[in-house]
């Protein structure tokens, strides 16, 4: 029997980007394996979070690179979880909703993105690459 497989982007803190299936990701774990998305079959790489910006879930691994995320709640959907503005060192600035909280003694903390179009179906914030949160 196959083992559950999540579509993932693992974005590092230096801009590396890993894209793949992960087994294995656990929230408290310092690690998970993650079989690279290539034609030929490679080994697991064994990805540390705490070398990560964070790990997106996705749809597909392409995304549009043309679709602009929405970074606002329009009502139409009501979020599950506290509302949060999430903003990287890097600059980079995500809004979603959290059910888990950020907390930043813990390696990260989940949460899904306000655009139900986005290509993101949730994400995993490391918390040492988090500049800022703002509870919306």
């Amino acid at each position: 029997m196959d083992e559950p497989r999540q579509k993932v982007v693992a974005r590092y803190a230096d801009t590396r980007v890993l894209k793949g299936y992960a087994t294995d990701f656990h929230p408290e774990s310092l690690h998970f394996q993650l079989r690279p998305a290539t034609p030929e079959v490679p080994p697991p790489v064994r990805v540390q979070l705490g070398d990560l910006k964070a790990v997106f879930f996705v749809r597909d691994f392409a995304g549009d690179p043309r679709y602009n995320e929405r970074k606002h709640f329009d009502g139409a959907v009501l979020p599950v979880g506290r509302k949060v503005e999430v903003t990287f060192h890097d600059g980079e600035l995500l809004v979603g909703s959290t059910t888990t909280g950020y907390a930043p003694d813990r390696t990260g903390f989940f949460f899904t993105p306000a655009d139900p179009r986005s290509n993101n179906l949730r994400v995993f914030a490391v918390c040492d690459a988090v500049k800022a949160i703002r509870y919306l």
